[in-house]
């Protein structure tokens, strides 16, 4: 009985995730294999690596996959680095800490589309004003771009600054947490000694806080590759127009969009973007895992 009780407790957690993500899961890798399957008449006419070979050589998949990339090599170690140094800054000022962390904070509650609006009207030509963003180009000597419907590079950068601007309170929130939770005896030790204060961040903060790190390297890969609400926000529900989609984006648009009735092309489209998530996490947690052994 001792045995069986544990199991009994953990029973509701067990059958939710069996109905909400192992059944779907396995309903979606089956989906992948069915060649073309009919939604309406849930029929199909072979089993096969069709769809896998398809959506590989669609060029709109292509470029989703284009975008998702840059964006994740672009924004997640950016973000991490500056979410690092503002959180050092505000280490630094005990008395207002408080404070800037609540304000560094506020983006995080703001609903994303709105902070998207914002990003919009702040790039956006418009035929009343060029923006903001473009206003501070013209004082300093620059013509103006059009970030929002011009050229590729602009619209990720737009794109890429948005992210981090987006994910940057979570990530300051964490490593302040980790920063105050550094043993100061170690950092007296080393004001004793006449250690550099690049030598103690080098030697003493950074490996105590570099499980934070890495945990917001990690979920920041994962999230980055889930990258959708951003771009809609920016760009509109075209994604594929403005040359802006994601990989969920265009999972999103062959199951409902405009193009939309093919599950099987989206649930090989989710497969390859499982298997790459999966990836990019084992190799970050192998680094993590070698990175704290030494």
């Amino acid at each position: 009985m001792r045995k069986i009780k544990p199991w009994l407790y953990l029973l509701p957690a067990i059958l939710f995730l069996a109905a909400f993500m192992v059944y779907p899961l396995i309903d979606v890798f089956i989906y992948s294999f069915e060649e073309g399957y009919n939604s309406a008449s849930q029929t199909f006419r072979g089993v096969g690596l069709y769809n896998y070979m398809y959506v590989l050589r669609d060029p709109y998949f292509i470029q989703a996959l284009k975008n998702t990339f840059i964006l994740v090599i672009i924004t997640v170690p950016l973000s991490t680095g500056i979410a690092l140094l503002i959180a050092l800054g505000l280490n630094s000022i005990p008395k207002l800490k408080d404070l800037f962390q609540t304000i560094f904070f506020l983006p995080y509650v703001t609903n994303t589309l709105a902070v998207g609006l914002v990003f919009m009207i702040l790039f956006k030509k418009t035929a009343y004003s060029d923006g903001l963003i473009n206003m501070l180009i013209n004082m300093f000597g620059g013509s103006s771009i059009d970030f929002i419907d011009g050229p590729y590079w602009a619209k990720m950068f737009v794109l890429c600054f948005y992210t981090v601007w987006i994910v940057l309170p979570f990530k300051i929130l964490i490593l302040t947490s980790a920063l105050a939770s550094v043993d100061q005896n170690l950092y007296k030790a080393a004001k004793i000694d006449g250690t550099s204060r690049w030598r103690t961040f080098t030697r003493i903060t950074l490996p105590m806080i570099s499980p934070m790190i890495f945990y917001l390297i990690i979920t920041g890969f994962i999230g980055a590759f889930k990258a959708y609400s951003d771009a809609v926000a920016l760009f509109g529900t075209d994604l594929n127009a403005a040359g802006m989609n994601t990989i969920v984006g265009y999972i999103y648009d062959m199951l409902y969009g405009n193009g939309g009735g093919y599950p099987s092309y989206a649930s090989s489209a989710a497969l390859i973007l499982f298997a790459v998530v999966l990836t990019i996490t084992a190799i970050n947690l192998t680094l993590s895992g070698s990175g704290n052994k030494k």
